[in-house]
């Protein structure tokens, strides 16, 4: 087997495909990029059998046929370093060339038969969002997720679809991140009979899949697993078992003030009152009063600060103490430029952050004895 490929393509979608591979797996085999070469093209695979990636490689010539497996770092560390334009690889039973005009690498290979077969999107009916839509969705919604919880739910992102929407959810039982897009149907795709919970890391990956050009993601939602495709890629994981929270119920149906926050200058004050900040006192006093946000942090062994910001507050004074990292992740996930509302009851009731009537994100405070 013979092909001919340019390198930059090869690399980017190598990288991508490698992304699932394992960095610690008692199998050897799933240490390689499983590559396959057929008439409709060739195809790289990475996976670790829980989380697989399929990328379609442009810019390739070959009249050949066949599978290889490429070892994954020797391969990576090859393509980081080469600097030629095209690149030749050669296959011939277990060995591989990978030949540039500059450099020459020839290495063994193990044999492509013990790669685990890996499904396919093949289906005809399913669910589809845009692409820039539901990439922004996964930003703003797995930053919220417990990976390591034993409450295994908690580690993955809920997908659920309604009449016409697609909504993304994500808990780690003390915040909440919920996003609602508008989602379309290719055929006749039926909803899913049980909750569907997805891996966090199938999500991210198929996120940092996404590029300029991709127009749509396809979601096919079966008995345990799901298949996310979105241009040349195909993400294919088996979903969380385990139930996940009423996250409907967290969520305060209303406060008794809303105060319009600029993510930009909110953020910069949020960062600032990190600063003294330790693992023993995290929490951080958010007192509005007079127009005026007033932030406040102490550690013992460290000192104390005071942050100021003018505000829209023309209530009640209100004191509220957040872990400011729980503010902070949600703010970065937002445009400078963002307005957002908070909606607050009393310094012992769940906050509540909206962006627009799509992005919704629940904070629960800090005791104010701690």
């Amino acid at each position: 087997m013979q092909l001919s490929c340019d390198r930059t393509l090869f690399s980017n979608a190598f990288s991508i495909a490698a992304s699932a591979v394992p960095s610690r797996t008692p199998k050897d085999v799933l240490r390689n990029v499983f590559m396959s070469v057929t008439g409709r093209g060739v195809e790289l695979v990475g996976t670790d059998q829980e989380t697989a990636i399929r990328f379609r490689v442009d810019g390739v010539k070959t009249s050949s046929t066949g599978d290889v497996l490429l070892p994954t770092q020797r391969v990576a560390s090859i393509l980081r370093e080469l600097q030629d334009q095209l690149l030749d690889i050669i296959v011939d039973e277990r060995t591989i060339i990978l030949k540039a005009a500059s450099a020459t690498f020839r290495l063994s290979s193990e044999d492509p038969q013990e790669f685990p077969p890996v499904p396919e999107f093949t289906a005809t009916d399913f669910f589809r969002v845009p692409a820039p839509v539901f990439r922004q969705m996964v930003r703003r919604t797995a930053f919220a997720t417990d990976s390591e919880s034993t409450r295994y739910a908690l580690g993955g992102l809920l997908l659920e679809f309604g009449e016409g929407t697609v909504t993304l959810a994500a808990t780690d039982s003390r915040r909440l991140a919920v996003t609602t897009a508008v989602c379309e149907v290719q055929g006749k795709p039926e909803l899913p009979g049980k909750t569907t919970v997805v891996p966090t890391k199938a999500m991210l990956l198929l996120e940092r899949s996404i590029d300029a050009t991709a127009d749509f993601v396809d979601i096919v939602v079966r008995d345990n697993d799901v298949l996310l495709r979105t241009g040349p890629c195909t993400v294919y994981s088996r979903l969380v078992e385990g139930r996940f929270p009423r996250y409907r119920d967290v969520i305060p149906r209303s406060g008794s003030v809303n105060i319009p926050l600029p993510v930009a200058q909110f953020l910069s004050a949020v960062k600032q009152s990190q600063i003294v900040t330790d693992e023993e006192s995290r929490g951080v006093d958010f007192f509005f009063s007079n127009s005026l946000l007033t932030l406040s942090s102490q550690a013992s062994d460290i000192g104390d600060s005071k942050i100021e910001m003018p505000v829209e507050f023309d209530h009640e004074d209100v004191r509220i103490t957040f872990d400011p990292r729980y503010v902070a992740e949600f703010l970065r996930v937002l445009s400078p430029e963002t307005l957002v509302d908070l909606q607050l009851t009393d310094s012992d009731t769940a906050a509540v952050f909206r962006v627009e009537d799509s992005y919704t994100y629940v904070i629960m405070p800090l005791s104010q004895d701690r």
